[in-house]
């Protein structure tokens, strides 16, 4: 019956205009927040704001009884995917080469590392293969959007998904205000400074936001790492879906067949790399550029309120410690492995 009354059209009307009146006043945050509180204001990304403004949403509806009528339009992965697509519109490889290869070869050396410590930490730590293999790519290439692919590679429940993307907010906020102060404190060049919060910080603004306090000229590195990393989406998706195909699901005897991978494959993915196609070739100009930027950050200001909206308070509870236990120690050996590696090509210590 809940799922019934959530589907009629005026619940989907009513639910649409909580999410889209939630959304404008996260929005409002977003652009009150650094007059009001300065470079704390500034660090206060949207994924934080639209997030929160959702979870007071979800506290307020769910006693309220009216939760349950409206869910139906708390569409999480429609928005997510659909602003995933359009962000691919800001990739350009030709100026990813342009400004190095370093950052190419840190992001794919790290994103390694981490995924396979992850998964080998989530393992020892007896979390269910989908869940580990939904944190370990959210953890080493670049949170929320590496997380949706993964859990469409892997079929993963949306619990798995929630709570990684909960875990990416809760170490995305710190990161974004100590490690610009971490990498002054240690002296570092700006050069190994941004390529270090590129390769840390989850979501790309967040690395902007770092980056800028850290210096203007820590941003350009911090942002061909990140960028790097953001490429590395489609082929992650790609791998993880080859694998749990072909070894975890498989059946003795059974051979599985391309049509099972492509229908496994997150289609988004192939969507967010033909807007980076598109965006290389020339086709944006600056006026489109900002028009699909702005219709972006409405896209995913409507996910993270919906991700707040929709986080299962009940169904996490049950899951303890281990995979916060996981997550956090994959973040800390990704701050180390990240830092050597951004030594190693950016601070001279190989002599390139």
């Amino acid at each position: 019956m809940a799922e019934e009354s959530a589907n009629r059209p005026l619940n989907i009307l009513l639910g649409l205009l909580i999410v889209a009146v939630s959304a404008w006043f996260a929005n409002y945050l977003v652009h009150w927040s650094p007059r009001a509180m300065g470079n704390v204001g500034r660090a206060l990304e949207y994924p934080i704001w639209a997030a929160g403004v959702g979870i007071i949403m979800n506290l307020i509806l769910t006693p309220a009884g009216i939760w349950d009528r409206v869910n139906g339009a708390f569409r999480t992965e429609l928005f997510l995917k659909t602003g995933l697509v359009t962000l691919g519109a800001g990739l350009n490889f030709f100026e990813i080469m342009r400004i190095g290869a370093k950052g190419v070869i840190q992001a794919v050396v790290g994103v390694t590392l981490v995924w396979f410590f992850a998964w080998w930490l989530g393992g020892k730590m007896k979390l269910n293969d989908k869940l580990r293999a939904v944190m370990a790519t959210s953890v080493s290439i670049c949170g929320v959007s590496a997380a949706i692919a993964a859990t469409g590679a892997v079929l993963a429940k949306k619990e798995d998904l929630s709570y990684t993307v909960a875990l990416v907010l809760l170490f995305s906020l710190p990161l974004m205000v100590l490690m610009p102060w971490a990498a002054t404190l240690l002296g570092l060049p700006v050069s190994v400074a941004g390529a270090w919060i590129g390769n840390n910080i989850d979501t790309t603004a967040a690395v902007v936001g770092a980056a800028t306090l850290a210096g203007a000229d820590a941003l350009k590195f911090a942002t061909v790492v990140k960028l790097s990393q953001n490429a590395i989406i489609g082929v992650a998706a790609f791998l993880l879906t080859l694998y749990w195909v072909v070894k975890v699901e498989r059946k003795p005897g059974e051979r599985p067949s391309a049509w099972v991978i492509w229908h496994r494959f997150p289609k988004f993915v192939i969507g967010f790399l033909v807007a980076s196609i598109l965006a290389t070739s020339g086709l944006f100009g600056k006026a489109e550029l900002a028009v699909i930027k702005n219709f972006t950050n409405w896209a995913l200001l409507l996910a993270f309120v919906s991700i707040g909206l929709e986080f299962p308070f009940k169904s996490l509870a049950g899951m303890g410690l281990k995979p916060l236990t996981v997550y956090a120690t994959a973040t800390l050996f990704n701050l180390f492995a990240g830092l050597l590696l951004a030594y190693l090509l950016f601070g001279g210590l190989l002599g390139i």
